[in-house]
């Protein structure tokens, strides 16, 4: 995947503090460890005096056998009492090295010149938080969810908005605490004020805290973003492979865009990709199901309808319920 040349130096300026920060913890491991048991210290130093004597007997040229064996047998006696001297304060043979976040690399990205898949990670993550710089992620949560604003009067179909809004917020806490990347998509419709873009970012914050990538995208806005690269000269075009293979993407506003024959492509391309891929997703839109297959594909969206788990948010703006109860 090809990302910027910022996100690339934003990764390998993570990978080297990781690396300073590694080497120093195990400093600091060190001297505390020297100064409760004096031997190790010397026993480190033998150790260092058998390897490189040892380097010294293979490239003197002469018959060695005899003498690494001896010096192997050092090695080893010198490695059994370490052991024992470290045991002494709880210690191990492992507490003298680098604890890197990834041993198979020691978080230097890559492994025999072929990129580490903890470099990978850490791309996309990158890639993903900038994307994300913008939207209100933090802003919402399960917690400040309160379904007691919705009314508990029923409308003329007979439904009750708080009733529904329970149903709702209990199926997205459990949709969070269950996610695991092949999860169903959801459809959220209804008018604005009513809780769609709060349940979904509640839902990201807390899919993104159990280590999944999320992308949060206001329609309008990622549209912007996706027609910049598409007449861009040489642009590859990063950010739809960010929407396409993310682990969850929410699209918010949907029907706010102003809308063109590109933006029209680009919105089917996209969730059109994502459910051939099985990758779930949350619509949220102020548009009623007819006007969503007027102004964009009725095989779309009769897919959506097919394929997406549909909430439909029913009641009273709650920004405007709130006012008239003076809560802030």
């Amino acid at each position: 995947m090809g990302y910027s040349k910022e996100v690339y130096l934003k990764a390998e300026e993570t990978l080297s503090r990781r690396r300073q920060k590694a080497f120093y913890d195990a400093e600091k491991r060190r001297e505390e460890i020297y100064s409760k048991l004096p031997r190790v210290r010397e026993i480190e130093q033998l150790l260092t005096g058998t390897g490189i004597a040892a380097a010294k007997a293979v490239l003197s040229g002469s018959d060695t056998k005899t003498e690494l064996i001896k010096l192997r047998d050092e090695n080893l006696k010198l490695q059994g009492e370490l052991k024992v001297v470290l045991a002494q304060e709880g210690y191990k043979p492992q507490d003298l090295e680098e604890r890197y976040i990834c041993p198979k690399c020691s978080d230097k990205g890559y492994i025999d010149g072929k990129m580490c898949d903890c470099t990978k990670r850490l791309l996309r993550d990158i890639a993903f938080k900038e994307l994300n710089a913008l939207s209100p992620l933090s802003l919402s949560s399960f917690d400040s969810f309160n379904t007691e604003l919705y009314s508990d009067i029923p409308d003329r179909n007979g439904n009750v908005p708080r009733t529904r809004l329970r149903n709702f917020y209990s199926f997205c806490i459990d949709y969070a605490e269950k996610f695991n990347g092949s999860d169903k998509s959801i459809l959220m419709e209804g008018g604005t004020g009513l809780g769609k873009t709060h349940l979904s970012l509640a839902i990201a914050q807390r899919v993104i805290e159990r280590g999944y990538g999320v992308i949060y995208c206001s329609t309008p806005n990622i549209l912007s973003v996706l027609e910049r690269e598409h007449f861009s000269r040489g642009s590859d075009r990063p950010t739809y492979r960010h929407l396409e293979e993310c682990d969850l993407l929410i699209i918010d506003d949907l029907g706010t865009e102003f809308r063109t024959q590109f933006t029209t492509a680009a919105i089917y391309n996209i969730i059109n990709t994502r459910m051939s891929r099985e990758k779930p997703t949350i619509v949220n839109t102020n548009l009623s199901l007819e006007e969503l297959k007027k102004d964009y594909s009725d095989r779309l969206v009769s897919r959506m309808i097919g394929e997406h788990i549909y909430f439909e948010f029913i009641g009273e703006d709650i920004r405007i319920v709130k006012k008239r109860m003076g809560i802030s």
